[in-house]
């Protein structure tokens, strides 16, 4: 236990030490947000991958491929499909954009074009994010109690309120350059451990071989990918919904700042590379965990503690500590990245923009400090009754934000007729389709994934509107 705790200790100090060091670039409001946009390739692309994946890879995705083995590569397949395409359709086109309308959110992307006079297009996105998001915060929080809980036997409610704090601290002292680069800190240790800890589970299995047989003794379903096809039309619904996974990657805004944020537009040429291949180490290594692990401890009662379980049973309390840091990093790479989303669509979105305060840059950036604490505290509220039904949520934060937003961008991007009113219904019908998709039809499909009929509804929508709604005031803003 002594060990684990001098790793965790170090480790926390290090991500203090980086948002002292990043502090001076928090003056104004795209130092604070957008690190100035001065961030190199590399951590560009750890912080996207770190970003989009939070605790979800290590919990979720080692639990799904512990749960139905090989099938579970659908989702490494979707998720790097998903990413690449962010990449390669969205990274430099909305750099381009953001940087000629001098933007700093994703709702100053959307509205730049418009003579937005009555601020439609930013308050349904604010609502939006704000919705999703404070949820979306609760839920990692909440991650990151029962791991100090799991790992270190800390009190749940104490580990909510140490783990949130630190998360609040890092990210209100050094913005979104010091949230960056603990990214980086962060990725990096989950790719060892992604590397790490499967090769050490399958060896100790036995072998890869000895894995698959013990897989095919106990369900022979659990030994191949194609196997989920076998079921007919339910299958391949199965198989298309793991691989739409990855659509989000094109709308999450948490995500999109990442670009906005680079040095330039050839930072960016590199850093896609880098990241798709970072990611498809993340999801890979996190199946294997998974179903080696379903080799060494068959009858988990709950598949997604089988990456805890691995820690704590192969690897002496020094290692254990460095993987209990390695699920923080993944829960934390990504609260800390959605607190500064939410508290920029409060200051930038709302107070600035919507609100039109006159107050300096640079006493705006104070206020965006203090919201990021306050949305920091009601996430530590939603977290502290230990509330399950808040992991719901993550599922419709994920979709929801991605749906709303990703169809309407590919749109502005690539669509020039793209209107005012095709944005906002656009949003509205993307968003809503992959809420109500979950409570009135998802049964009914086959279990057909959210994000699937919620992008396709958001893209007709945004077309078809801006079709009947052809407006004069678009600005020219270089794409």
């Amino acid at each position: 236990m002594n060990s684990i705790v001098v790793v965790v200790v170090v480790y926390l100090g290090l991500l203090l030490a980086f948002a002292i060091w990043s502090r001076r670039e928090t003056g104004t409001l795209k130092g604070f947000y957008l690190a100035g946009k001065k961030l190199p390739f590399w951590v560009v692309a750890f912080s996207t991958n770190a970003t989009g994946e939070s605790g979800w890879l290590l919990l979720g995705l080692t639990g799904m491929g512990y749960a139905v083995g090989a099938q579970a590569y659908w989702v490494v397949v979707g998720e790097v499909i998903g990413i690449a395409l962010s990449w390669w359709l969205m990274s430099r086109r909305l750099k381009r954009f953001a940087d000629a309308a001098d933007s700093i959110t994703v709702p100053d992307v959307l509205a730049a074009k418009f003579d937005d006079r009555w601020h439609l297009i930013r308050g349904v996105a604010v609502v939006i994010i704000l919705t999703m998001v404070t949820i979306y915060i609760a839920a990692q929080m909440v991650a990151s109690g029962k791991a100090l809980n799991g790992f270190m036997g800390v009190d749940y409610k104490a580990g909510v309120v140490v783990g949130s704090a630190i998360i609040i601290a890092y990210t209100f002292i050094g913005g979104h350059k010091a949230v960056s680069y603990t990214d980086v800190l962060q990725g990096v240790l989950m790719l060892a451990g992604l590397i790490f800890v499967p090769l050490v589970a399958i060896r100790t299995a036995g072998g890869w071989n000895d894995v698959m047989s013990n897989l095919a003794g106990q369900d022979p379903n659990l030994v191949s990918m194609f196997s989920l096809t076998d079921g007919g039309i339910k299958g391949w619904v199965a198989a298309a919904s793991f691989i739409a996974i990855g659509l989000p990657f094109l709308g999450v805004p948490q995500l999109l700042v990442r670009y906005m944020s680079a040095r330039d537009d050839d930072e960016l040429r590199k850093a896609r590379w880098v990241s798709v291949f970072v990611l498809l180490f993340f999801t890979f290594g996190a199946v294997t965990a998974g179903i080696a692990g379903r080799a060494l401890f068959p009858g988990l009662e709950d598949s997604e503690t089988i990456f805890p379980k691995l820690a704590s049973e192969l690897f002496p309390p020094l290692v254990s500590g460095v993987l209990l840091v390695i699920v923080l990093s993944a829960i934390m790479s990504t609260a800390d990245s959605l607190l500064l989303l939410a508290s920029s669509a409060v200051v930038r979105d709302g107070l600035q923009k919507i609100l039109g305060s006159r107050k300096s840059d640079h006493q705006l950036a104070g206020y965006g400090k203090i919201v990021t604490i306050v949305i920091g505290i009601v996430g530590i509220a939603l977290a502290i009754p230990d509330a399950k039904f808040i992991f719901d949520f993550v599922l419709y934060a994920w979709s929801g934000l991605g749906a709303a937003f990703g169809p309407v961008l590919i749109c502005l991007l690539y669509y020039k007729k793209t209107s005012r009113a095709g944005v906002v219904a656009g949003m509205l019908a993307g968003f809503a389709t992959s809420i109500i998709w979950v409570e009135q039809f998802k049964e009914q499909s086959h279990g057909l994934y959210e994000a699937i009929p919620g992008f396709a509804l958001g893209i007709v929508v945004t077309v078809v509107v801006s079709a009947m709604t052809q407006e004069s005031q678009q600005q020219d803003i270089g794409q």
